[in-house]
């Protein structure tokens, strides 16, 4: 089964492109994350639970990749990957683990001018001055070595970037 890794500082685009993407092709489906975040919090479609409810489904093994960014605990369900293509937001932090257990993934990494960020955030309204600018500044590393990977800046029009989001889509399909 093909998946593919969309990763990217926050306020990227990354969840724009992802459904951009699959209004243009719709065999593609994105794997629904469980955040410890209230699920009226905005942004992307998420189950939002609790710290300790997180902490039940880890326990229960439910997730097939699960992770710590930003205060919050991220994870994605096993019965989330039935059916077709998948799309992925996940961290960078995470793509090792994902690799090995999603023989084959490809990964889009998403960027954008940190002035473009910064905006971005600050609309979202989740956070405040000070924490957009840390989240910012916030050192992400490299990509880890033998991935194949997309490189996408979404910093201009979201016409240019979901051109080369579709584009890597159907390198990895073929």
């Amino acid at each position: 089964m093909t998946h593919v890794a969309v990763v990217g500082p926050s306020g990227a685009g990354k969840d724009t492109l992802m459904l951009a993407a699959m209004a243009r092709r719709p065999g593609w489906s994105l794997v629904r994350r469980v955040i410890t975040r209230p699920s009226d919090a905005g942004g992307e479609d998420f189950e939002g639970v609790t710290p300790l409810e997180f902490a039940r489904m880890r326990a229960d093994g439910r997730f097939l990749l699960d992770w710590q960014a930003h205060g919050l605990s991220y994870g994605l369900p096993h019965d989330a990957f039935a059916g077709g293509p998948k799309l992925l937001n996940l961290s960078r932090r995470v793509l090792v683990a994902a690799a090995a257990r999603l023989p084959g993934l490809h990964v889009i990494h998403v960027s954008a001018h940190p002035e473009v960020l910064a905006a971005r955030l600050a609309a979202r309204g989740r956070e405040d001055a000070n924490q957009v600018a840390a989240r910012i500044a916030r050192e992400t590393g490299p990509l880890p070595d033998g991935l194949p990977v997309t490189h996408i800046d979404n910093s201009e029009t979201l016409e240019t970037a979901l051109g080369t989001f579709v584009a890597a889509l159907d390198k990895v399909i073929r």
